[in-house]
């Protein structure tokens, strides 16, 4: 959903002199003759990450006076190096991530990249906007791309690249707005599934991560988070006092189109394919050390438990840290809890504890719980989860209910 690159500020000092104006702080800024024409550019979801949602480029040309800038709220500092970006992405997660108001000249040629490098293709959609409004609309554009003002921070569902340009649509042109889109009748999760088809792996991240808000049913307004969503919502707007309504759109061209543009094709859903594999074998080898009166795994459980512990690590400081909100009341915890590295470190170093039995009776009652409860849950749960937490549910029981001594004699007679 976002453009890697950097800003371009005050590419419109390029426009005549003769044209300019000077605002209150003195600085030169172009007066749009009434053949400026604003634009939205929908440039349609990639394969790469920070792609797989789409992209909005508000577009004003002004032929008169030699003006065509595209303003991309999109924009931000990605680090080249290692740590950098590992600050980056510490940053996304704790919610303070900052992105950027940027101004290019010639969008037309961004779309031509988009496709060129990404096979993106880009829709443009004109709006029947009269002069004043194209006047205001790019005021308020060019005195929120200044430096002191072009920053805002980021939020993936509710203020984003696509947000914005609503957000500019509605101030501008005020009650004289009418948009007709309807409820989408799907969470904000739901709205995500479809990018995701062809990633299973960001799609059970992201899954994983996000808590009970994201399963709010979003309203058509809420959608627009969604570039593709905005599209369709200024498809559907008309403008206009009652009575003399016309659509908002005039004109709608494709910029870029190819074979397979648009489309998402599903990918193999490895995830949970490897679960249920995973499952099997720890149930299986649970029965049969059952059988055999085998005691602790201590390396298997150890990994197992350390690799869910640092998974709950991770989902508590989204739920109780971070600044998002989409990610509190996360019922994945149940089963991925923190604490859980605290056993793996014991059972690493071959210790016994006497908590551990308990502790494990616990986990394995939270973790039945969590299953027995997935009909009712208001969190969807992803499929991949479920064999996942039937293994934990294995080795759990395996921990919490060690064969006696008397088994474990009864085995070694029975060997030899």
């Amino acid at each position: 959903m976002a453009l890697l690159g950097g800003l371009t500020w005050a590419v419109w000092l390029s426009a005549p002199a003769a044209v300019s104006a000077q605002d209150s702080r003195g600085e030169a800024v172009p007066v749009l003759s009434d053949a400026a024409v604003v634009s939205v550019i929908t440039v349609l979801p990639g394969d790469r990450l920070y792609s797989l949602f789409g992209h909005t480029i508000i577009r004003v040309h002004d032929p008169d006076i030699g003006l065509d800038v595209g303003f991309n709220f999109g924009t931000f500092d990605f680090p080249q190096t290692l740590l950098g970006g590992a600050g980056f992405v510490a940053r996304f997660a704790y919610g303070k991530l900052d992105y950027m108001l940027g101004t290019s000249r010639a969008p037309l040629d961004a779309s031509a990249w988009y496709w060129n490098q990404e096979r993106r293709a880009s829709i443009e959609q004109t709006l029947d906007l009269t002069p004043d409004q194209a006047r205001s609309l790019f005021a308020l554009l060019v005195e929120n791309a200044r430096p002191e003002n072009r920053i805002y921070r980021y939020d993936f569902f509710f203020d984003n690249c696509s947000t914005r340009p609503r957000d500019v649509f509605e101030t501008i042109l005020g009650p004289e707005l009418k948009a007709s889109l309807e409820d989408p009748g799907r969470s904000f999760r739901q709205l995500l599934d479809p990018n995701l088809v062809g990633n299973p792996g960001v799609d059970l991240s992201m899954d994983i991560g996000l808590g009970q808000p994201a399963d709010r049913q979003a309203t058509a307004r809420d959608a627009l988070f969604l570039p593709e969503y905005l599209m369709e919502w200024l498809g559907s707007s008309t403008i206009g006092a009652p009575g003399a309504e016309r659509p908002l759109v005039s004109r709608t061209d494709t910029l870029t189109w190819g074979p397979g543009a648009g489309e998402r094709e599903p990918a193999l859903p490895w995830p949970t394919i490897l679960g249920w594999i995973l499952a099997v074998g720890l149930v299986l080898v649970t029965i049969g050390d059952r059988k055999a009166a085998h005691g602790a795994r201590r390396w298997l459980d150890g990994i197992l438990f350390g690799v869910v512990g640092i998974a709950g690590f991770v989902l508590a400081f989204l739920t109780f840290v971070s600044l998002h909100t989409v990610t509190n009341g996360n019922l994945n915890l149940m089963w991925a809890i923190p604490t859980h590295v605290v056993p793996s470190v014991a059972l690493l170093s071959g210790k016994n504890p006497r908590w551990l039995r308990p502790y494990m009776l616990i986990t394995l009652a939270l973790a039945v719980l969590f299953l027995l409860g997935l009909p009712f849950w208001p969190q969807d749960i992803p499929a991949a989860v479920i064999p996942f937490v039937i293994g934990i549910c294995a080795r759990a029981a395996a921990l919490a209910f060690p064969p006696s001594t008397s088994e474990a004699q009864a085995s070694d007679g029975s060997s030899r």
